[in-house]
């Protein structure tokens, strides 16, 4: 009789075995008319003919939006596999800083900013507890 195997399921972290981005698009919004946009566009659409297609080829597993948002300051919305958003407004800023805050979306988690009530924070608690330097054997200098 032949023996069966259990497939062996393992809890995904992030970072274990593969990487997963979790900013999955990247919409960027501007206005033609709109002198806020010149970042984003100037005369010769410095950011989004330059900048954003050399930004696409490095991440390529983000989908890149580029859609006009008529009477409207310019903006950058980062949407997430958690199904958050997080926009940042990127009026009046030079093509060099709309491409900073555009990595900043990509880096981010899409999480809510939060307190952190303890400063380390484990999947596996500690036997021993928090190591302290101000506790255990006194040493003589």
């Amino acid at each position: 009789m032949p023996v069966k195997v259990l497939p062996a399921v393992s809890k995904a972290q992030n970072g274990v075995g593969a990487f997963v981005l979790q900013c999955k698009r990247l919409e960027f919004n501007y206005c033609d008319a709109a002198g806020s946009s010149r970042g984003m566009k100037c005369s010769d659409r410095l950011f989004l003919k330059h900048c954003l297609p050399q930004f696409a080829k490095q991440n390529p597993a983000i989908e890149m939006h580029v859609a006009p948002r008529p009477s409207k300051h310019p903006i950058i919305r980062g949407v997430y596999i958690n199904g958050r958003e997080k926009v940042i407004c990127v009026r009046n800023l030079e093509h060099n800083q709309v491409l900073k805050k555009a990595e900043l979306l990509r880096n981010s988690s899409g999480l809510q900013l939060r307190k952190l009530r303890n400063p380390v924070q484990s999947i596996n608690d500690s036997v021993r507890g928090i190591f302290s330097p101000f506790h255990g054997p006194k040493h003589a200098l």
